[in-house]
């Protein structure tokens, strides 16, 4: 069992010098592993229905503000068969938690990629019943992402989060016994949350059976219980980032679109140079996109020009291979945990 570093409040509240050489550590840790390439995915967001209540989040079962959709199968079928950019090597299937769209539009999806092109797969889901993941298993894919949002469980079950904080590390766990490739992540700068939380936050990733993880900075919600919450400082989430890359030099780190709300015009690549290795164009139908409501409507949209313009700014190019294959290549260390 190797011993992992995990970082303090000296590395999450970085800032100038010590900010830029932490920086620095990542991405050469990234490059290491990764050399100059980045993988590139796109996104459906393919529903919007959502049967859970999170407080941070624009498509909670209680906003009547949003139009609810499904997207229909036949016009996604014929994207991803079709209209896909030549860059990305997989798809990952997003919706809020809605078991009837996974089970009408996902699993179908899934099978028609698998059968009909080499992309790989992943879903991000929300907690679904154990036959209905078998059947996504089944259909071919193969990472599915569920982020834990938060190591605290009172602050958890506040926001009202999906079932309970114990509930949700257990389902992690079981995804991986499945022999799913998990990728996991949290939220930094939460209304109430400090560095003390962010620490705990990045302890709490090392020790799940995953091989990616996300840091979303905290972005006030139209319609949301915290929308007049102040925002995640850009530093934090990048600190964050860095030190995740550090603690686990092998995850798939994404520079998510929030980035680029919390750092108008800089956030973004700041990301990439932070550690990151993934980046994501949204596939999403343009008659769509506004309703699928994580934060605000108006959101910076990811194209493939904006996505390749970005990643040849930073001296990186688009890795050949798909993420699937990367995670499979992937094993879980149980960490023993160094003081930070």
């Amino acid at each position: 069992m190797r011993e992992l570093w995990i970082p303090g409040i000296e590395e999450v509240d970085a800032r100038r010098s010590v900010q830029e050489e932490l920086h620095e550590r990542a991405s050469a840790a990234a490059r290491e592993v990764f050399g100059p390439r980045v993988f590139i995915r796109g996104v459906i967001e393919v529903s919007n229905f959502c049967r859970e209540n999170c407080h941070y989040c624009g498509m909670r079962r209680s906003n009547r503000q949003i139009e609810r959709y499904r997207a229909a199968f036949d016009s996604l079928a014929e994207l991803v068969l079709q209209d896909l950019p030549a860059s990305i090597t997989d798809i990952n299937i997003q919706a809020g938690e809605d078991p009837v769209a996974a089970r009408e539009i996902v699993v179908p999806l899934v099978e028609l990629l698998s059968r009909s092109t080499t992309l790989g797969t992943s879903v991000c889901l929300g907690t679904l019943d154990i036959g209905l993941t078998r059947q996504l298993m089944t259909a071919g894919a193969s990472v599915y992402i569920i982020k834990f949002e938060t190591a605290d469980p009172a602050i958890y079950t506040r926001l009202e989060a999906p079932g309970s904080l114990g509930e949700r590390l257990a389902h992690i766990q079981w995804l991986a016994s499945e022999g799913w490739s998990v990728s996991s992540g949290f939220i930094a700068g939460l209304p109430g949350q400090d560095s003390k939380d962010a620490v705990a936050n990045l302890r709490l990733a090392a020790s799940l059976p995953l091989g990616g993880c996300s840091v979303s900075p905290f972005i006030p919600g139209e319609a949301t219980p915290l929308a007049s919450s102040e925002g995640c400082e850009l530093d934090l989430a990048l600190n964050c980032m860095a030190a995740l890359r550090l603690m686990r030099p092998g995850w798939v780190i994404p520079a998510v679109s929030a980035l680029n709300i919390a750092g108008p015009g800089v956030g973004y690549r700041r990301g990439i140079r932070a550690g990151a290795n993934l980046c994501t164009i949204n596939l999403t139908p343009g008659s769509l996109r506004d309703e699928y409501l994580l934060y605000k409507r108006g959101r910076q949209i990811m194209t493939e020009e904006a996505v390749l313009s970005a990643i040849d700014a930073e001296g990186l190019s688009p890795a050949p291979t798909r993420l699937s294959e990367h995670y499979a290549r992937t094993v879980f260390e149980p960490p023993s945990v160094k003081g930070a």
